[in-house]
């Protein structure tokens, strides 16, 4: 530690240093470079790429990455080439061109969820869930951005479409982003209609939560660039702002055929609900536009016009500047593993995510098995909660305390998943592993802090929990390619099954084996997207930045926890 300039008086320690030894700690406080402090949180690398585990390593990630990658560029195309060549014969953007156009120049789309419904339905690809979602930065203002695709099944809502629709809505409440619907939609799909009206998290959920965020102050502005039919009429309805493309935008409860089977009125979509009816008559929207790029122009105006700062004055900070890792990122291919059985060594992927590689690690020689400490990502202050092994008692009291630090102080926290579970068995269960689990469980419910959450391994059993789960509400969750969830794996469930007296089913393993598949997950948005190990830096960073942008950030001291039992 770095001793700062101190008094005579001080610095004696009630008269107990001698000459000598005053003069040379004054000669410490005034020569140290204060930068050089730091030097004791830099994390050091034992990690050598020429090794054969690390080229094994990287030679299986590129497998699964490069697997990932096809599929992605598949999926961004979105539907079949028929469906956009007849969209762009139309004369309007292609979805993806549609939110490049409307954020900032040099700023990027941080997308939610890319593999929503992947291989979920069997009658039908529905590539991304036939929606893009996600945060991105428009006039300098951090906004989420949701974008009907109707090149997918004309951008109808299949069950995952209103997931996906309602996840983007739980980001922009959770992070008091304003709201950007870029409406192109067939309104439900009616095959799957009981699976997307009647319940509570169904497609009524989207206009309900449209108006409590208004209600709480959170912008809703719509750009309907195309059909916007029953239910989804209500998008632009309740927006606080809505603007429409003549003669290609159309909003209505009821279309032409409906209303003629109806009423026997024959009338044309235009008269029914265009454009100019819509801006001159019924007033339902505000701003009439020439076509897609006069809308998004519009509608970056609507964000100018908002009063929205990047951050509240009231909360405002100075920019803190902050260094790059200085152990390569591009080594985590290398790092992980798909062989989850194996180890991996955590404190080397935290050295490669962190700012300057600096972990000012907490009870380091205590509950071992999970590692705690302070650290920044571009320049924002986290606490970080990763494994290193299976969950003890000892590491479960240890992530707890370190938990209520963070959230006492108002820090966002990091928890970086590769956990099999807590550690079962008579001595276990003696030692209370079941009440010093759910401590942990209880201070990650209760921390009122951004959480976000990145399975680089392993997530099985009530570890998931334990460190912050989709169901615990990470503000973002990510997995590598290679993460595997579920609630144990394809071996260890046949195991049980033998001990129960239940022969294994070898198609019972390899479902579960499919199913913990990441892919799997993300097809139904148990995470937020597959992401690049090299790539975790920058995502967190993109992350943070939502969430501490938005008003009303986290204050420290705000968290109260219910009972811990002691």
């Amino acid at each position: 530690m770095v001793l700062s300039t101190a008094p005579k008086k001080a610095l004696r320690l009630a008269g107990q240093l001698s000459r000598r030894q005053l003069k040379q700690a004054r000669a410490v406080a005034t020569i140290t470079p204060p930068h050089q402090a730091a030097a004791i949180s830099r994390l050091p690398t034992n990690v050598d790429p020429s090794s054969d585990e690390f080229k094994d390593n990287e030679r299986q990630m590129a497998e699964v990455m490069a697997r990932m990658q096809t599929l992605s560029e598949k999926i961004q195309r979105g539907g079949p080439e028929k469906a956009r060549q007849k969209h762009l014969a139309r004369k309007k953007m292609l979805p993806r061109d549609r939110v490049t156009a409307l954020i900032d120049p040099g700023t990027t789309f941080l997308e939610l969820s890319p593999m929503a419904g992947y291989e979920l339905y069997p009658e039908a690809e529905v590539p991304a869930g036939g929606i893009i979602t996600g945060v991105g930065v428009v006039e300098g203002v951090t906004c989420v951005i949701v974008a009907n695709d109707s090149t997918v099944k004309g951008g109808t809502y299949y069950p995952i479409t209103v997931k996906k629709h309602l996840r983007a809505q739980a980001v922009a409440q959770e992070n008091n982003l304003p709201c950007i619907y870029m409406v192109d939609s067939g309104g439900a799909n009616l095959p799957h209609q009981a699976d997307v009206f009647p319940d509570q998290n169904h497609f009524g959920r989207i206009f309900y939560n449209q108006a409590r965020m208004s209600a709480k102050g959170i912008p809703q502005i719509s750009v309907v660039m195309g059909p916007c039919t029953a239910g989804g009429a209500y998008v632009p309805a309740m927006s606080d702002e809505s603007i429409i493309v003549q003669e290609q935008g159309h909003i209505f409860l009821a279309g032409p055929p409906l209303v003629k089977a109806a009423t026997g009125e024959i009338v044309s979509h235009e008269d029914l609900g265009g454009g100019k009816m819509h801006s001159s008559v019924s007033g339902v929207t505000d701003y009439l536009a020439v076509d897609d790029a006069h809308a998004i122009t519009l509608a970056r105006r609507c964000v100018s016009n908002l009063n929205w700062p990047a951050k509240d004055p009231a909360t405002q900070a100075a920019v803190v500047p902050y260094a790059e890792p200085i152990h390569n990122p591009e080594e985590l291919t290398g790092i992980a593993t798909t062989n989850l059985r194996k180890p991996m060594p955590i404190r080397e992927i935290i050295s490669r995510i962190v700012d300057g590689s600096e972990f000012s690690e907490f009870k380091r020689d205590f509950g071992t098995t999970l590692v705690t400490g302070f650290a920044s990502i571009y320049g924002h202050k986290v606490g970080i909660v990763a494994n290193d092994g299976i969950l003890f008692a000892s590491s479960s009291v240890k992530g707890a305390h370190f938990v209520e630090l963070c959230t006492q102080r108002g820090i966002p926290l990091v928890f970086l998943q590769n956990i099999s579970g807590f550690m079962v068995g008579s001595a276990s269960e003696r030692d209370g592993i079941a009440k010093h689990g759910a401590k942990l469980v209880t201070a990650v419910a209760c921390a009122d802090v951004p959480k976000f959450t990145v399975v680089v391994g392993g997530s099985y059993g009530a570890g998931n929990y334990g460190m912050c789960g989709r169901a615990y509400s990470p503000r973002f969750l990510w997995m590598w390619p290679n993460a595997k969830i579920g609630v144990m794996g394809g071996e260890q469930l046949a195991s049980v099954m033998e001990t129960v007296g239940q022969k294994a089913d070898p198609e019972l393993k390899a479902r579960i084996d499919r199913e913990s598949d990441a892919t799997f997950s993300s097809a139904r948005l148990w995470d937020d997207g597959i992401i690049p190990p090299q790539h975790t830096r920058h995502y967190l960073g993109l992350g943070l930045n939502a969430a501490m942008t938005g008003r009303n950030a986290v204050k420290a001291g705000d968290t109260k926890y219910g009972v811990f039992r002691m």
